[in-house]
């Protein structure tokens, strides 16, 4: 007999009425036209302009005129150029230039997808049996530019979700710290993505390498790059590795939101070039440190278009988060998910490196990441296709219990479960013969039909509770018994159950 799954009515969709205030930089020709021409307005019609556009805006986004200060601020190499006294130009004309250069993005409108879930950092004021609870997810706009946004509710002993409302105010980060850079550990993370996709250049490296200081930031090296441009010839390939070292300096930064923010309202947007074009798969854990610490981390997919770079996100508090590239040979793919603690002294990770199978990682440190074993292979035809993680392992008295996902035919997603050894997780325990959730007829219907997906479930009071995706469109969650299921995976131990 299957595993007994309850499907909770509760569904997360998109809301196309959540907007972030974005900005848009459509080349430096335009920009020089569009600066020049709200320059020659009269006063009185830039005051005019400014004031229709806070009219009609400020009250779908919190300190508009601080947004648009902002935006006129990353506009300032291009006055510049133009030759203008950008500072003695009156706040109004900073403001309305600053506008121009805004665009409402509905960060949701496409779909809300691929969930995790965790506990919250703050739980008081709780009754007797309650959880407050975090649920993270994929929120994918126009041109399916995703970014990671959250909601926050508690979980009561029926295993039901009471969601705070969300709001409309949403944030982006209100600050964002570039990161100071260790020069040896830097060169060597290009060579490592040059090992993995056979391109080299090592005239350029060599100058770079002289040129740079032992730690440097992102400003400095995007001088230090200048002067090397000038010592290499204008070939393609050197144009390119110098794309290649930007691209990879700009993947690390720190971001923190404002105080008056709630969890719900912050959203992570692409701010590096890595992922320009998504931030994918967020699969976050609380993880437990030395001495009982808490952070949280998650591993997500930086994509700019072309190429995806593994990223890890850290944070205490949900306000203020650090983003910095995975190191390694193996941290070159999709679904990197790390344990909750360490395991025999090491952070240990899960992960997918040929994009077909299941293995597990060790480390010293928790962003690099270099040998990788072999610990789960598709079996079942509903999975010949390929596998992967559905998130963090969880502990249990059993073993490491981690939810997986098939690919079968007609490349249907479903979602599949395995034990692992406590002690020694390469070794498998048990596995689930048959598919764990299936997408019903309900589900199958989406963007991408037929996948039903997750990116981290949570036990509570015995229970698993399970978000997980439906079809790329929107979300729902199912509860499954912890002890059911452990049997299950216990009298499998890796053969048939029929």
């Amino acid at each position: 007999m299957p595993v007994t799954v309850s499907r909770k009515e509760k569904i997360f969709e998109p809301d196309s009425s959540r907007v972030i205030a974005r900005f848009l930089f459509a080349g430096e020709e335009r920009a020089k036209r569009l600066i020049m021409a709200l320059t020659a307005l009269s006063n009185g019609q830039q005051r005019d302009l400014l004031s229709e556009v806070l009219r009609k805006y400020s009250k779908r986004h919190r300190s508009l005129k601080k947004i648009f200060a902002n935006h006129f601020k990353r506009l300032i190499p291009v006055m510049e150029l133009m030759e203008i006294d950008h500072a003695k130009l009156p706040d109004h004309l900073k403001q309305l230039i600053g506008s121009y250069f805004t665009m409402e993005y509905s960060i949701e409108a496409a779909a809300f997808f691929n969930p995790s879930i965790i506990e919250h950092p703050d739980q008081t004021s709780l009754a007797r049996g309650q959880k407050r609870v975090i649920i993270s997810f994929r929120a994918t706009g126009e041109g399916h530019i995703s970014s990671i946004v959250f909601r926050q509710g508690v979980l009561d002993t029926n295993m039901d979700i009471d969601v705070e409302p969300p709001g409309k105010m949403l944030e982006v980060p209100e600050q964002v710290k570039n990161h100071t850079y260790h020069k040896k550990s830097f060169l060597r993370k290009l060579r490592e993505m040059w090992s993995d996709s056979g391109y080299r250049n090592d005239e350029a490296y060599e100058i770079i390498s002289d040129q740079l200081d032992d730690t440097f930031t992102y400003e400095e090296l995007k001088q230090a790059l200048k002067e090397v441009q000038v010592k290499l010839e204008p070939r393609q390939e050197n144009l390119a590795f110098l794309q290649e070292v930007r691209w990879l300096a700009s993947s690390h930064y720190e971001m923190t939101f404002s105080v008056d923010t709630s969890v719900c309202e912050r959203v992570i947007f692409p701010i590096a070039d890595t992922e320009k074009n998504g931030i994918e798969d967020a699969r976050f854990v609380r993880y437990i440190g030395e001495k009982g610490a808490v952070t949280y981390y998650a591993t997500y997919t930086a994509y700019d278009g072309i190429s995806i770079l593994p990223k890890l996100l850290m944070t205490k508090d949900f306000r203020h988060f650090q983003v910095m590239p995975m190191h390694g040979y193996i941290a070159q793919n999709k679904g990197m998910a790390l344990f909750p603690r360490k395991v025999n002294g090491q952070y240990a990770m899960l992960c997918r490196i040929d994009g077909v199978n299941n293995y597990i990682a060790y480390s010293d440190r928790v962003n690099v990441w270099r040998e990788a074993k072999l610990i789960q292979t598709p079996r079942e035809p509903w999975e010949l296709v390929q596998m992967g993680n559905c998130g963090s392992p969880l502990e249990t008295k059993e073993g490491w219990l981690v939810l997986t996902h098939g690919v079968g035919p007609m490349r249907e997603y479903v979602l599949g479960a395995l034990l692992l050894d406590l002690e020694h997780p390469e070794h498998e325990i048990g596995r689930l013969k048959d598919p764990l959730l299936i997408p019903n007829r309900k589900e199958r219907e989406g963007y991408v039909p037929n996948v039903v997906y997750s990116c981290g479930a949570y036990i509570h009071q015995d229970k698993l509770v399970i978000p997980y995706a439906m079809s790329d469109y929107a979300s729902t969650y199912a509860v499954v018994d912890v002890a059911e299921l452990l049997a299950k995976l216990l009298n499998n131990n890796g053969k048939s159950d029929r």
